[in-house]
């Protein structure tokens, strides 16, 4: 199918890049990352290529879950900066062609928000339904999203004499979306930061939020929760024709396409592929592109308007839940052998390069395919520049350290004493002394100038964000051949999992290919496979000429 017209589906073929405000430019010098940093920022990420930029939590918050615990939906926390801030960052990216989409966590609020510290004030507080509340937790142990913090998902209150549910920290109540109010609330704050000018949502923990089990049946008043989820997205349709919501589903794959709306779509826009991103980690561990092919093949068709996210590190624990307890143990043993490296027993909380040992060839690797893959790839801050985890920070937090700009102190973050920043920069091999922006600027050969490189070749080949998707055989079982057909074009991409170098044989249409990456052109055979070479780790790019 011949797209002519892309503006609407400008997701499809975006660069997504995720930052957390607090930790990525201080401008004040206060030691905490602020708007006005970011500002000074925004031409650093036009140069990088990125089209559209995905805030963390930036809203007032008591600081008990980074941000994840809230207590004004439409605020801006005051140590980032305020308002007018915010749409100073919002302008400045809008003229640099990013769009701006911001993290929306509405499946709880913190302890101090207004309306549980009205909910529980009595049991006839008119706010009282806008969570989960039962005489006794239920039967059955429900467990916790963190299970080294919490034991269970209900947590008595002593005034009330109620329990409510937290499917997360106690100090985050879970908000009761059969409640009407609670659903209107929730558009409202759609509609507000769509008005400031933000061109979609990532929704946290979708599943959490649609989930209404643990509401006596007495009071539930939404039979379907995907209903209201395809009221939101109708909502937002009309407000903003080109906004997007871009949501955290770890499940299997039949029932992530519950959450795209089914074959008819209506609900999420985009998901973030995570059984990919688990099976990608596995292929890494045993150096074999077989158990990413066989996940890559499992994909189901998606509706139309509807994309996968495709990301190598988040801003959570790199979670393997999906594995089974051989194949996670196979990638505790490569990449977060030490207890320390783990969490939850289900993930890591270290960064790429350090996994793999800092070998270039490797990392290139992963983030060629990052790109390469169908899907639209996502980064976290600092990872064009190869920045490594600090493990001495608690829990996930070890990825979240300050943004590392130059070899100075506090890597070019913050000019405060270093006990005020939000976390101890990283140390060692992977601090800023050998991992920093400025370093890596004008550096050829550095990481930065690679990604810039793999961003702008994406960003010109419409076959990966708008084709149509085949794995081929490549005959060997460390080496993921696919390509990718749109309109009368075909790209065939080539990724060696291996450290051995391999020979690929494939029948090829065309006179020639082109590498995207290097430019050379190479004639195909008249008759026959075309033999294709890779060294180990490597990878091609290549369009198929007529």
């Amino acid at each position: 199918m011949k797209i002519t017209d892309t503006s609407d589906l400008w997701w499809r073929s975006a660069v997504v890049y995720c930052l957390d405000v607090e930790t990525f430019m201080d401008w004040t010098g206060d030691g905490k990352g602020d708007f006005v940093g970011l500002a000074h920022r925004i031409d650093y990420l036009a140069q990088l290529g990125v089209t559209c930029l995905w805030l963390m939590p930036f809203y007032p918050t008591p600081g008990r879950d980074d941000g994840y615990d809230i207590t004004d939906f439409y605020g801006v926390d005051p140590s980032l900066g305020t308002h007018g801030d915010l749409v100073e960052v919002l302008r400045l990216a809008d003229d640099r062609g990013i769009r701006v989409i911001v993290d929306l966590v509405v499946n709880h609020t913190s302890d101090q928000h207004p309306w549980f510290t009205a909910a529980r004030s009595s049991r006839e507080s008119p706010f009282r339904d806008y969570y989960v509340w039962r005489d006794a937790p239920p039967p059955g142990h429900e467990e916790n999203v963190f299970p080294d913090k919490e034991t269970g998902v209900w947590q008595r209150d002593e005034k009330t004499g109620q329990y409510y549910q937290h499917s997360f920290y106690r100090q985050q109540p879970d908000l009761n979306i059969t409640n009407p109010a609670v659903r209107d609330e929730i558009a409202k704050i759609l509609g507000f930061w769509l008005q400031l000018g933000v061109s979609g949502f990532r929704v946290d923990a979708v599943p959490f939020l649609l989930d209404t089990a643990g509401v006596d049946a007495a009071r539930q008043l939404l039979p379907d929760p995907h209903e209201y989820l395809r009221s939101l997205r109708s909502f937002m349709g009309r407000r903003s024709g080109q906004s997007i919501l871009l949501g955290e589903v770890n499940l299997p794959y039949e029932d992530q396409l519950e959450f795209f709306g089914g074959p008819d779509g209506g609900e999420l826009t985009m998901q973030f592929d995570f059984l990919t991103m688990q099976h990608l980690y596995l292929s890494l561990a045993r150096q074999d592109a077989r158990p990413l092919v066989q996940t890559l093949l499992a994909r189901p068709e998606l509706p139309d308007g509807a994309q996968w996210a495709i990301f190598v590190r988040n801003h959570d624990e790199l979670t393997l839940d999906k594995l089974s307890d051989d194949e996670r143990q196979e990638v505790f043993a490569a990449f977060g052998p030490e207890p320390g490296m783990q969490l939850y027993g289900r993930g890591l909380r270290r960064r790429l390069p350090p996994m793999l040992d800092g070998d270039p060839r490797r990392i290139r690797m992963v983030y060629s395919l990052l790109f390469a893959l169908p899907g639209t790839p996502t980064l976290f801050y600092g990872e064009e520049i190869g920045m490594g985890e600090n493990l001495a920070v608690e829990g996930r937090s070890a990825v979240r350290t300050p943004m590392q700009w130059t070899a100075g102190a506090n890597a070019g973050f913050s000019t405060a004493a270093e006990r005020k920043l939000p976390a101890p920069v990283t140390p060692g091999g992977y601090g800023p002394a050998f991992v920093n922006v400025e370093s890596q600027d004008h550096d050829p050969d550095s990481l930065l100038v690679f990604v810039r490189k793999l961003v702008q070749t994406y960003r010109t080949t419409f076959e990966i964000g708008f084709g149509a998707f085949g794995v081929l055989d490549s005959g060997t079982p460390g080496v993921l051949a696919h390509e990718m057909r749109w309109d009368e074009g075909c790209v065939v991409a080539l990724h060696n999992f291996s450290p051995e170098s391999a020979e690929v044989r494939l029948p090829l249409e065309g006179s020639a290919v082109l590498d995207l990456l290097t430019g050379i052109r190479e004639p195909l055979p008249e008759k026959g496979p075309a033999v294709l070479s890779l060294e180990g780790y490597g990878f091609r790019w290549l369009r198929l000429l007529a």
